[in-house]
C-alpha cells in the first residue's frame, strides 16, 4: 500500500505505536528486532520484539465491518481455542493514530510467532495445519458470528481482474471458469466455524503452531478452508503424497469438511470441488490483476493456475452434471 511505503508517516507511526506497546514504561533505545512483516490492501503488520501490530484494512467498508472484525477477534481470544488460534494481546486500547491514512484502520496487537519457512517446503507443517483446522471446524461457533469471507474474496478477486486486466488474453478463460460457481455455492452450505483464508502463511510457531489472521473468520462451509491445498493438488503444484498426508491428518482429527452429503458415495471431492475451483479462479484472477498492474509477465505458477482454469472449462463442457470437473482433473493429474 502506498501510504505505508518505507519512510512514510503512516509506517513510521505504526512502528512508533508498536514500540510504545512493547515498552509502555518508555524504555531507552532497545535491541528489539523491528520489521515490516506484511503490507497489503487488507492489512499492514509491523513487528517490535515479541509483539506485532496490525493495521487492518481501511474502514471504507463501514462500521458494520468494524463490528464484524471485533466479533472475529473475540473468537481468537476464546479460551477454548487457545490451542488453535493465536490470541490477541490483552491490554489498554491503542491510541488513535494521528496520520490521516490510518485514522479509519482498526489496530490490534498480537504475540510474534515464527512463520513457516518458505525456503524449506519439505518441513512445511501440513499435518499440524490439518489438525488445527479440524479442531477449529469442530468448535461450535459463538452466536452472532458473521459469515466467513472466502466466497466473497473469490468474487472480489474476479472483480479486481475485470478492472485491471480486461484486455488480457487469459481473462476470458478465467471468467468462463468463474461464471457457474456462484450458483453452485448453496449446495456447499454449512454452519461450521471456519478460518476463511487458510494457507501456510497463516501459521506461526508461538511456541506451538497456531493459526493467525482472523479477518476472514466466520461461519460457513469448512471445505473452503481446504480449498487452496486442494486446488494446488489438482493443478499439480502440491505432491500427491503431501495432499494425502494433509487430508489424512484432517480426517483423522475428526474434521467435518469432507463428510459426504447423502448420496455422494464418500468422495471427498463432492465437498471440495466447488471451493477448489473457486480458489483456482481466485488465484488466477489475482495473478492477472497483479501482473498487469506491475507490467510484468506471468510467472510459472501463475501460468499453471490459468491453465488449470482452461482445463476446468474444458472438462465441464465435456462432462454431464453432476460429474465434478475437478475430480476428473485430479484423476488425470495424479495418474500422469
Amino acid at each position: 500500500m502506498d501510504d505505508t511505503a518505507p519512510g512514510t508517516p503512516a509506517l513510521q507511526e505504526l512502528h512508533a505505536l508498536a514500540r510504545a506497546a512493547a515498552h509502555p514504561e518508555g524504555a531507552a533505545p532497545c535491541p528489539c528486532p523491528v520489521d515490516l512483516l506484511a503490507d497489503r490492501d487488507d492489512g499492514t503488520v509491523v513487528r517490535h520484539g515479541a509483539l506485532v501490530l496490525k493495521a487492518h484494512g481501511a474502514g471504507a467498508r463501514g462500521h458494520e465491518d468494524d463490528d464484524e472484525l471485533r466479533a472475529r477477534i473475540a473468537v481468537a481470544a476464546l479460551p477454548g481455542l487457545a490451542g488453535v488460534l493465536l490470541a490477541p494481546l490483552p491490554g489498554a486500547p491503542l491510541p488513535r493514530p494521528r496520520t490521516p491514512s490510518l485514522a479509519e484502520r482498526p489496530l490490534t496487537l498480537w504475540p510474534y510467532g515464527i512463520p513457516v519457512d518458505p525456503g524449506a517446503p519439505e518441513a512445511a507443517p501440513w499435518e499440524e495445519a490439518a489438525r488445527l483446522l479440524a479442531l477449529l471446524h469442530r468448535t461450535p461457533p459463538p452466536p452472532g458470528l458473521p459469515p466467513m469471507r472466502a466466497p466473497l474474496k473469490a468474487a472480489l478477486a474476479v472483480e479486481r481482474m475485470r478492472r485491471a486486466a480486461p484486455g488480457h488474453p487469459a481473462t476470458a478463460t478465467v471468467l468462463r471458469a468463474w461464471r457457474p460457481l456462484p450458483e453452485e455455492y448453496p449446495r456447499t452450505a454449512a454452519d461450521r466455524l471456519c478460518h476463511g483464508d487458510f494457507h501456510l502463511g497463516q501459521l506461526v510457531r508461538a511456541p506451538h503452531w497456531r493459526l493467525i489472521d482472523v479477518d476472514d473468520l466466520g461461519v460457513g462451509d469448512p471445505a473452503w478452508d481446504l480449498a487452496r491445498p486442494a486446488a494446488w493438488f489438482a493443478a499439480g503444484l502440491l505432491a500427491p503424497e503431501v495432499w494425502a498426508r494433509f487430508l489424512g491428518a484432517y480426517e483423522a482429527a475428526g474434521g467435518p469438511a469432507t463428510t459426504p452429503y447423502a448420496g455422494e458415495g464418500g468422495d471427498p471431492w463432492a465437498r471440495l470441488d466447488v471451493p477448489a475451483r473457486a480458489l483456482t479462479v481466485q488465484t488466477a484472477a489475482l495473478a492477472l490483476a497483479k501482473s498487469t498492474a506491475g507490467g510484468r509477465p506471468l510467472d510459472e505458477v501463475e501460468n499453471v493456475m490459468i491453465d488449470t482454469c482452461a482445463r476446468i472449462v474444458s472438462h465441464r463442457t465435456e462432462l454431464d452434471p453432476p460429474a465434478s470437473a475437478y475430480s476428473e482433473i485430479t484423476i488425470r493429474t495424479s495418474g500422469s
